[in-house]
């Protein structure tokens, strides 16, 4: 039964109440001493995606070239402010994402999808690999129309490159972004504080056939 809950993303009226204070974070990326928080300088542009848990996930953009901030948080449900703790209780809808800020002179966001649809297995429904719950759900959370146009776009072109390789059907969820709610200090750029520490994220194999090639 609990893990049947886990599996369902929680009405709004059942959703836990949360605060209304924010989390406090660091002020600057642990990794290259950039803000978590914005504004940024122009020319930087901000995307949010959830692909399992989020401490691997960050370091694969932290890591991309381009990618000039980036910071973990929760997003996708329901409850505002949310603690680690109550999202994996699954009764604040939300999930584990990264909130990527690239630099759009130096990378596209095709490229920047690149990096998401290789970096987990899209095909994998509430979870990544040993990881169940709705908070490891995939996930693209767009702020308007283009950004939506290219997730749909690399989506469509991953999902042919994945049927070729025998993988199933992409059940990534496309929506339109929510609040962004930062998650705890000790969750940022955590595998940069704690190099051995868990990372289960593991892709198909499947190249995405977008980006720097097109």
């Amino acid at each position: 039964m609990f893990g049947q809950r886990l599996l369902t993303i929680p009405d709004p009226v059942d959703a836990l109440p949360g605060r209304g204070e924010a989390m406090p974070v660091p002020a600057a990326h642990h990794v290259n001493g950039r803000p978590l928080v914005g504004p940024y300088p122009d020319g930087v542009d901000t995307v949010v995606v959830g692909m399992g848990c989020f401490w691997g996930a960050e370091r694969m953009f932290w890591e991309t070239p381009g990618v000039w901030t980036t910071a973990v948080g929760y997003a996708g449900g329901h409850t505002p402010n949310a603690t680690y703790e109550e999202v994996c209780s699954g009764l604040t809808g939300h999930n584990e994402v990264v909130l990527v800020a690239w630099d759009s002179g130096v990378i596209g966001l095709a490229d920047i999808f690149r990096v998401f649809w290789e970096g987990h297995d899209p095909t994998q429904f509430m979870r990544q690999g040993n990881d169940v719950g709705t908070q490891y759900r995939s996930g693209i959370y767009v702020a308007d129309g283009a950004q939506r146009a290219v997730a749909e776009t690399t989506r469509d072109a991953f999902a042919s490159a994945l049927a070729v390789a025998g993988h199933g059907e992409i059940v990534t969820e496309i929506v339109d972004s929510s609040d962004f709610f930062y998650a705890e200090e000790y969750h940022q750029q955590y595998l940069a504080k704690n190099p051995m520490g868990y990372c289960g994220l593991g892709g198909t194999g499947v190249s995405c056939p977008v980006g720097l090639s097109t």
